[in-house]
């Protein structure tokens, strides 16, 4: 992955210009400077990657700018130069925290040779920093049933590599979601993250869009356009809905995964970009390859590292923690106060089919959080989808199953499910102060099965402290 900036310091101009051309025919954006005052005007413009410093400038010494630099939070990677054999001075570089020391004359091949270790050194030293830092970083995926906990390993195993990735899942699952996270948790995190939804872009412009246009390649194009390809050199492009794009563009993004480069629409001269794909769709992909809709060298391309997010309804020990954040999300968005979901609300949210998965949940949740009665828990009627009479009974199969065995195995959801309403259950006797007629009335449930439920839990009514009497 090239560099954005490489700083070249060094007073003799031979020098740095052949160090520059061989940076620069990698694609590298190579910055010269012949004296520390220029050096330092540079770093103060952006931030520089990686920094060749000779020892010896006609206004001051390296060393001292090398000790400045080691002050700086987001320091380059600095490599000394010096016509000098000077242990001492190597000794010193290296406490103050130079990547490495080149005696001078060295040749072009040691130049490339102690840049690729510290381009390798830099990825590490990404990758080491994102996946050290606060789980925030990941928090985009909710879930803790085993699909959630396999999609998460997956997401960490192939993040700090640069391998193609294809995410699929039935919408509204997260998929652009799993890509954020994917590129959270890259060694590509301080590169562009560039997206473009291939359903939402008509078929005459997405070439255009894709890998830009001349001025004047077609009617309308007063003027030169970056495509996304080379918007997201160096970084991630992210394909959403993959599946959508033309048989006519499928060959010449084929050829873009296979060269790297391109030309822009109208234009003949080839672009070269470096860019790591991550792809999502929707669709039974090998059903669209039978049908012809879709190439299947493309697929393959695009298929490296397949990711697949299960729906909502075949994780459903995952609802409640959905829920609940859902419900703090939209209580903080529309400034409410809901206390929580009553049980029968938390039933039927288990039972429903959630077509539409998590967006379907979220949606539901927040229409709920505006409709519902401050103070109240959210009813089941303020979801907006009909609660069968029979909801809280358990489901029955619309048809008769073998029975493959006589013992029943309880479902996994279960646990979640009363560890949630057993928080609910001692939250609402909190806020009525142990009064048990007002918690089931803000529970929606009467005073004998909330007297069972406690009794369920082992649940022992606070003593009162007692004031000693002088």
């Amino acid at each position: 992955m090239p560099f954005d900036r490489i700083l070249i310091v060094d007073d003799q101009a031979i020098i740095r210009k052949s160090m520059a051309d061989a940076l620069r025919a990698k694609r590298h954006s190579v910055i010269l400077a012949g004296t520390i005052s220029e050096a330092e005007r540079q770093i103060q413009r952006g931030k520089i990657n990686v920094m060749f410093l000779d020892v010896r400038l006609p206004d001051g010494d390296g060393i001292e700018l090398l000790q400045k630099l080691s002050n700086m939070p987001d320091r380059p990677l600095v490599i000394m130069m010096s016509g000098e054999v000077n242990i001492e001075s190597a000794v010193e570089c290296m406490r103050l925290g130079a990547f490495d020391f080149l005696i001078k004359p060295f040749t072009i091949e040691q130049v490339e040779g102690t840049f690729k270790k510290a381009q390798m050194l830099s990825r590490i030293m990404k990758v080491n920093r994102n996946l050290s830092n606060d789980v925030s970083k990941s928090l985009n995926l909710l879930g803790e049933s085993p699909a959630m906990l396999k999609l998460k390993q997956l997401i960490h195993k192939v993040a700090p590599t640069e391998a193609t990735v294809l995410v699929s899942g039935e919408n509204g699952t997260g998929k652009e979601l799993v890509a954020q996270d994917i590129y959270n948790l890259s060694s590509r995190a301080d590169a562009p993250f560039i997206k473009i939804n291939c359903a939402a872009v008509s078929e005459t412009l997405m070439e255009s869009e894709f890998f830009g246009h001349e001025k004047g390649a077609f009617t309308g194009a007063l003027e030169r356009r970056i495509g996304r390809f080379e918007m997201a050199d160096g970084g991630t492009l992210l394909l959403d809905e993959i599946s959508e794009i033309p048989p006519r563009l499928q060959a010449k993004l084929l050829r873009v995964l296979q060269e790297r480069e391109f030309e822009r629409v109208g234009g003949t001269k080839t672009v070269k970009v470096d860019v790591r794909i991550i792809a999502t769709t929707n669709r039974n992909m090998k059903q669209a390859m039978a049908n012809g809709d879709f190439r299947e060298d493309l697929y393959y391309r695009l298929n490296v590292f397949p990711v697949h997010i299960v729906p909502l309804r075949e994780r459903k020990e995952d609802i409640p923690k959905l829920a609940e954040h859902f419900l703090y999300t939209s209580c903080k968005r529309y400034n409410r106060n809901i206390p929580g979901f009553a049980l029968e609300t938390l039933d039927a949210m288990i039972q429903w089919p959630w077509k539409g998965n998590v967006r379907e949940l979220q949606n539901c949740i927040e229409r709920a959080v505006i409709l519902s009665p401050e103070e109240d828990p959210i009813l089941p009627e303020a979801l907006g989808f009909i609660i069968s009479n029979s909801v809280h009974a358990p489901a029955k199969a619309a048809a008769p199953v073998e029975v493959k065995s006589t013992e029943s195995k309880p479902e996994p959801i279960l646990s979640s499910l009363d560890e949630l309403e057993k928080r609910h259950i001692l939250h609402a006797l909190t806020l009525t102060k142990g009064n048990r007629s007002h918690a089931a009335g803000i529970l929606k449930i009467s005073i004998r099965t909330l007297r069972n439920k406690l009794n369920e839990y082992n649940y022992r009514e606070p003593k009162a402290t007692s004031v000693p009497c002088h």
